[in-house]
């Protein structure tokens, strides 16, 4: 954080594992990679224990949170011509800040499935890893300038996420802020579970949009299937 503390973060179970949900029910197999190849770091206060549906889902990819495929590793068949994927998912909670926003590679894979009209899917503080397809890029050339989203707001990391005491202090930059320079439209104020969908990018504003997303996006990439 600014002052220095740091701030032990990962994915929000809810919004991983609901939108996962959806996408399996709907049939599509997903893969789980990480920039490291190391296990997916869930906040697990947020694991909602009693929740049936998260839970379910939850054990049947646990094998693949605990040993994901380092994205690197899947970039030359991701990226290929005859790539299987139709989509790519980002969920949210603030450790997606760390790395992925500087990670050419998760640049280059955005870049590729917006130019081959495939969907990107991501919510909350997820739509950070927008910043990644600015790398190497010239401003007016950026692949997502006049897009219009749904993010997790500015002025809730810096008012009450700090003031109820979620946070040890102010972070070190701002998704939305960041997303704006780039230009950007961020069409929420607040949290309440609003979704989006602009061309074949799909956004929610906070784990509130993680069931209307996941219902969003599997509808969405079952109709490009058909």
């Amino acid at each position: 954080m600014q002052n220095g503390r740091m701030f032990s973060t990962g994915n929000h179970p809810v919004e991983m594992l609901l939108p996962i949900y959806h996408l399996d029910a709907a049939g599509f197999e997903i893969e789980v990679a990480t920039l490291s190849g190391n296990a997916v770091k869930l906040e697990m206060w947020a694991m909602p224990s009693e929740d049936e549906a998260v839970n379910f889902i939850y054990q049947k990819y646990l094998p693949k949170l605990k040993q994901p495929t380092k994205l690197s590793e899947l970039m030359s068949t991701v990226n290929a011509p005859d790539s299987p994927y139709i989509a790519v998912f980002i969920p949210g909670g603030h450790g997606i800040l760390a790395g992925i926003p500087e990670s050419r590679e998760v640049g280059d894979v955005l870049r590729w499935f917006t130019t081959n009209d495939r969907f990107v899917i991501t919510l909350c503080h997820g739509p950070a890893c927008l910043l990644a397809a600015a790398i190497d890029e010239e401003s007016d050339a950026y692949t997502y300038k006049g897009y219009d989203i749904c993010v997790f707001p500015d002025s809730l990391d810096e008012g009450a996420n700090i003031a109820i005491g979620y946070m040890p202090g102010r972070l070190p930059w701002l998704v939305g802020a960041k997303l704006k320079e780039l230009g950007v439209n961020i069409l929420n104020n607040g949290i309440t579970g609003q979704v989006h969908q602009d061309r074949k990018l799909l956004t929610g504003d906070s784990p509130l949009a993680s069931h209307n997303l996941g219902k969003l996006a599997a509808n969405a990439l079952l109709e490009a299937a058909r």
